[in-house]
């Protein structure tokens, strides 16, 4: 095997497909063409806002882990057999834990971190913080992100949020304001991505992806594959 052909080979081994989600659903993502589209993906993350059904059915339909955090619209609901719902059967929450997942052929795995909800503007749903909330959330994750730097010589790949950091993608008006701590984290442990949702996309110049020191900032709305090759 040629040297050029050997490098293509590892990278394609090393290459993982995520399908990342927010705030609406697609209608093509919630249909038999879900596997059509997206067959080929090794991980599903949802970041916020999405019905428990919609993340349920893509599950169901897609033979790899779904993770999810919770938006600011998430709440209990009420189901007509199975009572009160209030997470996505058959998904793994991401909220506030971190994690890691094995990737094929490849001794180290995807490190991922998950911080979901919006500022705090009216406490009508459970997923609302202030910003010293927030960084009293990001401090419980230390630990966990300190093991993996000592195991693995990194603590992070991917962060999960919902809301944006501050100033990068976020709005004006409270409820879109990102999490300053969200800064402070991509500085300390520079995760390749930070991935979230919360701020709609309706222009098509709208700025999506923004390089911040070693993260790129990703909105993810309403739908966005990312192909992950274990690089820095």
């Amino acid at each position: 095997m040629h040297i050029g052909d050997l490098q293509e080979h590892e990278r394609m081994n090393t290459l993982m497909k995520i399908l990342a989600l927010s705030d609406r659903i697609v209608e093509a993502n919630h249909s038999p063409q879900l596997v059509e589209r997206y067959g080929d993906v090794d991980l599903v993350i949802g970041c916020g806002d999405l019905p428990y059904y919609y993340l349920e059915y893509i599950a169901t339909m897609l033979p790899v882990p779904v993770l999810y955090v919770h938006g600011n619209h998430d709440k209990p609901t009420q189901t007509a057999n199975r009572g009160t719902l209030d997470a996505p059967g058959g998904c793994i929450s991401l909220d506030g834990r971190c994690m890691s997942i094995e990737r094929q052929d490849n001794d180290s795995p995807l490190l991922l971190a998950g911080l979901g909800g919006s500022m705090s503007y009216n406490r009508k749903t459970p997923h609302q913080y202030t910003e010293i909330e927030m960084r009293a959330r990001a401090l419980k994750l230390l630990p966990s992100l300190m093991a993996n730097r000592a195991r693995y010589g990194r603590a992070l790949d991917i962060l999960v949020t919902h809301s944006p950091p501050f100033g990068i993608h976020d709005g004006e008006d409270l409820p879109h304001i990102g999490f300053k701590v969200f800064l402070s984290l991509m500085r300390t442990f520079k995760p390749r991505y930070l991935l979230h949702g919360h701020t709609h996309i309706y222009r098509l110049n709208t700025v999506s992806t923004t390089n911040y020191e070693h993260t790129k900032v990703t909105n993810v709305y309403p739908s966005t594959l990312i192909e992950w090759n274990g690089g820095r």
